[in-house]
């Protein structure tokens, strides 16, 4: 039987692997900075999680989930992404709320309940903050997008994800209507702050930080050339 806090830490090493190459280790800083916690507490855990053969530990290399411990930890990025899209679309919650409720949802450990979920939300590809959630199988469907900042003078896109998920943010971005689907086109790039001028939907000019920019992500416009 694993807690859930085991789960936690299952879930926080699988999101970290997802940043480095496939293979490589995940050090115990690294894993006490996003779990928001002491490295000896970390250490106690990757002790326990050790014994359940969910993760391989090496000194100074540090941890990698095995197989299982991988497929728990996808298991549990499935169900709190679903449970995200229903409670924003069947309960009306904003997308600034529903990430602490998932959290609490996810632990539910029903497989049936997440299948009949999955199927009633009609297969969705993506959480209301723009992350792939994963089939039953553990197939995921990874968009093809780039930072804001990744785009020169000139460059469209429309804002698929967004990389920070804090109430504060996505209530500001909500406020700013630089929710998903939104299209923006780059106008221009400021060297002093690296802060970028932006037309939204074709409709107002916007100034954005680098903070912000850095957060969204956005899926360009190919441009069509003049064949004429």
């Amino acid at each position: 039987m694993v807690s859930e806090t085991e789960e936690n830490y299952l879930k926080a090493i699988y999101k970290l692997s997802e940043k480095v190459e496939e293979g490589a280790y995940i050090n115990t800083n690294a894993i006490a900075h996003q779990m928001n916690t002491k490295a000896a507490s970390v250490t106690d855990m990757i002790k326990r999680l050790s014994e359940k053969k969910l993760l391989i530990y090496k000194k100074y290399k540090g941890v990698m989930l095995t197989e299982s411990g991988a497929t728990m930890a996808m298991n549990l990025i499935r169900k709190h992404r679903l449970w995200e899209v229903f409670l924003l679309e069947k309960l009306h919650f904003k997308w600034d709320e529903v990430h602490d409720l998932a959290e609490q949802l996810e632990h539910v450990q029903s497989g049936e309940l997440t299948n009949r979920l999955d199927a009633f939300l009609g297969h969705p590809k993506y959480d209301p903050h723009g992350d792939p959630i994963p089939d039953k199988d553990g197939n995921i469907v990874y968009q093809s997008h780039l930072n804001l900042t990744d785009l020169s003078a000139g460059d469209k896109g429309v804002i698929v994800g967004v990389n920070e998920h804090t109430p504060d943010f996505l209530r500001y971005l909500e406020d700013q209507k630089l929710v998903l689907g939104t299209h923006l086109e780059l106008i221009k790039c400021h060297e002093f702050d690296n802060s970028m001028e932006l037309l939204v939907n074709q409709e107002r000019t916007l100034t954005v930080s680098n903070l912000v920019s850095r957060n969204l992500t956005i899926k360009k416009h190919e441009k069509v050339l003049d064949e004429s």
